[in-house]
């Protein structure tokens, strides 16, 4: 073989080389980890609520072909086969969807079954959202894993928009201080590494309990107490129900309990981070603007 046609194949094999590479998408993970698909996503299986919304908002909600219990956004989301739930997953029903991409929460499944999951060499992508900032982002990083970045670059776009609007109208109001209750029994709180203090910041709220150590911890009524927030804030399953904040009501001398600030808001606007949680965030910004109209004057 002549040097002129080894030559030619060489580059030859280079440009076929270049163009396959061109199909590939690279992408980081929110847990660091570099993902590589030799294509864009069509067989996708979620393993939260919150990322088969996400799916959906990236403008790729078809692709899903299998989700976990809970996935109830959209209407459409209501009809993807289930594979179990955050606490127990059917391996063997994810194995038969042949799925080319599994999407991961970082805290919200086992890890064993996780370990299990990677040693089938099915990419995983791994999803955490700590600001809101990063529900933006997650959008366009699934647009771009599923090919739908156009669709997802114009959501991801909408949400800065307003998530800036509302910190422009409420971050700089006079502080409120807020104790937020995710559990009752244990009584659990948030830090400020928690997504949902990013939203009290947003709203001009101080979170009371912000600078404790874990993420979610468990703290004592006595804690509280201490504290004496403006506002009790938590989360309810069903719109404009507080019982489960009604027995703070046994305090009476807690701020909050005095001027009646016991807010909830609906757990699926203010616990998935989607583009939802910023009617969520909305939510906690008019209530922290009612304690404020209920100070004395």
């Amino acid at each position: 073989m002549t040097s002129v046609i080894r030559r030619s194949l060489s580059a030859l094999a280079a440009l076929l080389a270049s163009v396959a590479a061109a199909g590939e998408i690279r992408l980081a993970d929110d847990a660091g980890r570099a993902l590589v698909l030799a294509q864009p996503a069509q067989r996708v299986v979620s393993l939260t609520p919150h990322l088969t919304e996400l799916m959906f908002a990236a403008g790729a909600g078809s692709r899903v072909v299998g989700t976990v219990e809970f996935s109830n956004y959209p209407e459409a989301a209501k009809a993807i086969p289930r594979i179990g739930d955050s606490a127990s997953l059917d391996l063997e029903r994810i194995v038969a969807l042949k799925p080319d991409l599994i999407l991961v929460w970082q805290h919200g499944s086992s890890q064993k079954q996780l370990d299990k999951l990677l040693s089938l060499g099915i990419p995983v992508f791994y999803n955490q959202s700590d600001r809101l900032p990063d529900v933006a982002r997650s959008v366009e990083k699934l647009g771009r894993l599923a090919g739908t970045e156009a669709i997802a670059s114009k959501a991801a776009g909408a949400l800065i928009a307003r998530e800036a609007e509302l910190r422009k109208r409420y971050a700089a109001r006079p502080p409120v201080r807020v104790f937020y209750q995710i559990w009752e029994k244990p009584l659990m709180t948030i830090n400020n590494e928690h997504l949902i203090s990013d939203i009290i910041r947003l709203c001009g709220g101080q979170n009371v309990m912000g600078e404790l150590g874990q993420l979610a911890p468990v703290i004592s009524i006595e804690a509280v107490l201490e504290a004496d927030p403006e506002v009790i804030a938590g989360a309810t399953a069903e719109p404009n129900m507080r019982d489960n904040l009604d027995n703070w009501k046994a305090w009476p001398r807690i701020l909050a309990v005095q001027r009646d600030n016991l807010f909830v808001i609906h757990t699926d606007l203010i616990s998935r981070p989607t583009p939802r949680v910023l009617e969520g965030a909305q939510q906690m910004c008019d209530n922290l603007e009612k304690a404020r109209r209920r100070r004395p004057k």
